[in-house]
């Protein structure tokens, strides 16, 4: 082995055994947010979860806020690599974006310490400049360019549809028992975005495709739901 081959092979696995580490912290992080909440933890509470020293810690994260951050967009984007590739299945943006939505809210039950999580650190951490934000307008954006959607810009359909993501999902965490909580709120999304009833109605309640598990670091560690008969929900009608 050459001498660019011997540092080469060290440069990368110097850069593996950093990204275990923090995806090690990342991980433990999760517990730790759930059992203590976001604004009560110091940074002793996740060195002693991960069991790394302090400044190990530090040589990943300075502060609380930023592992916060990463942590969010790290476990959104994971999941997103799950949901998107079923929502490109369709042609159609409205379809796409409320099909989308009900997927994620759907993977906050079905990882019940996620969705726990999502519900703690509030919409801002949980999408800004994360993966959700950049299909959610992906689809919007296509909508509205197709004179789809009845809204005077893009930006007031996307604050709607996120809003009604995170609200949806502390809800169902809530109330399990809460039926077709998903497909209501994105049949009255649509209404108010301007699609009329017979196609808000289709599509709210289109037939989800069986999301598999996520296989990213952090959720390949996490207890995942398996759907049961109750879970799949038969197409109705909202009536106003």
């Amino acid at each position: 082995m050459t001498t660019q081959n011997t540092e080469d092979h060290r440069v990368r696995v110097g850069a593996q055994r950093r990204e275990k580490t923090r995806l090690r912290i990342l991980e433990n992080a999760l517990m730790v947010f759930n059992e203590k909440g976001p604004d009560m933890v110091v940074a002793e509470d996740f060195i002693a979860a991960a069991g790394v020293s302090r400044g190990t810690f530090y040589n990943h994260f300075n502060t609380i806020g930023e592992l916060l951050v990463d942590l969010a967009g790290t476990m959104s984007n994971e999941v997103l690599h799950v949901v998107d590739p079923l929502v490109l299945k369709l042609d159609n943006p409205v379809e796409r974006f409320s099909m989308g939505t009900r997927l994620y809210m759907h993977m906050a039950l079905r990882y019940p310490l996620w969705g726990t999580f999502l519900r703690r650190v509030g919409t801002q951490l949980a999408t800004r400049g994360q993966l959700i934000e950049t299909y959610l307008t992906r689809d919007l954006t296509l909508a509205h360019k197709k004179k789809m959607l009845n809204v005077k810009n893009v930006q007031v359909a996307h604050d709607i549809v996120l809003g009604s993501i995170f609200y949806g999902i502390d809800t169902l965490l809530g109330k399990r028992s809460l039926e077709l909580h998903e497909e209501n709120i994105i049949y009255h999304v649509l209404m108010g975005l301007g699609i009329e009833e017979p196609e808000a109605n289709r599509i709210a309640f289109m037939p989800l495709p069986k999301a598999k598990a996520v296989d990213g670091p952090i959720f390949s560690k996490l207890k995942f739901v398996e759907e049961s008969n109750k879970s799949i929900k038969k197409i109705k009608t909202v009536k106003n």
